[in-house]
């Protein structure tokens, strides 16, 4: 274990970059998102820069319009196969949806990965929103936020289970409101005991499942304050459950722009503008096409009621609301700080973005961050060649990786049950 807390850095590769324009970069081809090689490559820097895990999202159906930008295609657990083949220390957490999955399924293919990978796998817990996703399982419509959510946290009940199982011996039997499952998984325990959990949903179920079963929480906040009050709500319902509010690691999303200054990093972003006001506007469920992009947002627009027909994540939106509403924002001024992602944007010179790591840091805002770099794999390289310095300079990131196993790392994580 490190001799003082140091910050987890993991990096979410979502198709080729976070910005929408991110696929007309000239260092990459716009079907590298269905390329191994490509993330072969990501991996290996992200691990030369000792990052602790590289992100992987899951989208069982087609969602962004083609026009803008190329969508992500290959399944994940398939994606971190590769990425494990390529890398020995490099942690992988795919994402996998627990309303269209099979417990037994999903548990047996996330431990035979951990087990391939010697105990470096952990599962991205979400419930899914997305309408069109529903259509190809066979369903007319998304179950609604409550029934998702009352499913899921049975689903992480069966898969920990089964995932005990194979280590105990001893066969599971569960019979629920959604779940029958007598057995055990036919898979060996990996290094690390069984995959860790990570929950993504800033919504008050979500929250509510990150506190009860989580080792780490991926959460969208845009500022300070925001990020020091989710982080003391998800350890208190940690706390409240008999949990050590400690082994629940609160990882925010973070996009990053770098550049040598904070000039050439705005010079940067500006390049990548595209149509980021679209996509914001679908993520708050209002049309932002008809507003004058230079004046506030009318607070009307942002406190009219969700629309019922609205799915997306309210997390997300809920970030997005407060930080417009409290600063006034024109939609230009929004894309800036918000990037159009839900996700706080930091355009800046090395220092800079390590600068506001370690204050979100140090101000128990967060114990690390999901890094999206507007593009790969040259946002990745510059974090990791210039940021990253900055942050072992100041001590609060490692120089080497010091564990063998992604629980290891994530200080903290309790250890499963073991027979």
């Amino acid at each position: 274990m490190p001799a003082q807390r140091e910050v987890i850095l993991n990096v979410n590769v979502l198709d080729v970059g976070f910005h929408p324009s991110a696929w007309r970069a000239p260092d990459l081809h716009p079907t590298s998102f269905i390329d191994p090689d490509y993330y072969a490559e990501v991996a290996k820097i992200a691990e030369r820069g000792t990052l602790d895990a590289l992100f992987l999202a899951d989208g069982p159906a087609l969602r962004e319009d083609p026009a803008v930008k190329p969508t992500r295609a290959l399944e994940p657990t398939t994606v971190l196969g590769v990425v494990a083949s390529a890398t020995e220390h490099l942690g992988l957490i795919g994402t996998a949806s627990t309303t269209f999955n099979d417990p037994f399924d999903l548990a047996d293919r996330f431990l035979s990965l951990d087990v391939v990978s010697g105990g470096r796998v952990a599962w991205n817990v979400v419930t899914t929103f997305h309408a069109g996703t529903a259509h190809n399982f066979g369903l007319s419509r998304i179950p609604d936020r409550e029934a998702r959510y009352r499913r899921a946290s049975e689903f992480v009940d069966v898969v920990t289970a089964l995932w005990e199982s194979a280590a105990t011996r001893v066969p599971v039997h569960h019979d629920g409101e959604f779940f029958h499952v007598h057995g055990v998984l036919p898979v060996p325990p990996s290094p690390q005991g069984r995959p860790l959990l990570v929950q993504a949903g800033g919504s008050p179920q979500g929250r509510t499942l990150a506190g009860r079963s989580a080792d780490a929480v991926f959460s969208a906040e845009l500022t300070l304050d925001a990020g020091r009050q989710h982080y003391r709500q998800v350890k208190d319902v940690a706390r409240a459950a008999g949990r050590d509010p400690g082994s629940v690691k609160i990882l925010p999303g973070l996009v990053t722009v770098v550049g040598s200054t904070e000039a050439e990093a705005i010079a940067r972003y500006e390049d990548w503008e595209s149509k980021a006001a679209e996509r914001l506007g679908g993520m708050l469920g209002v049309d932002l096409s008809s507003l004058d992009p230079d004046r506030p947002i009318p607070e009307d627009l942002l406190l009219a009621p969700v629309d019922p027909s609205f799915s997306g994540s309210l997390g997300f939106r809920e970030a997005v609301v407060r930080l417009a509403l409290e600063s006034r924002y024109s939609v230009s001024e929004l894309l800036r700080k918000a990037g159009g992602f839900g996700h706080r944007l930091v355009v800046g010179s090395p220092e800079q973005i390590a600068d506001t790591i370690e204050e979100w840091f140090v101000a128990g805002a967060a114990d690390g961050f999901n890094l999206m770099p507007d593009g790969f794999p040259s946002g990745l390289t510059d974090f990791v060649d210039h940021v990253v310095p900055v942050l072992r300079e100041k001590g609060i990131f490692q120089h080497e990786y010091a564990e063998s196993t992604l629980r290891e790392r994530f200080e903290g994580a309790p250890l499963p049950v073991r027979g």
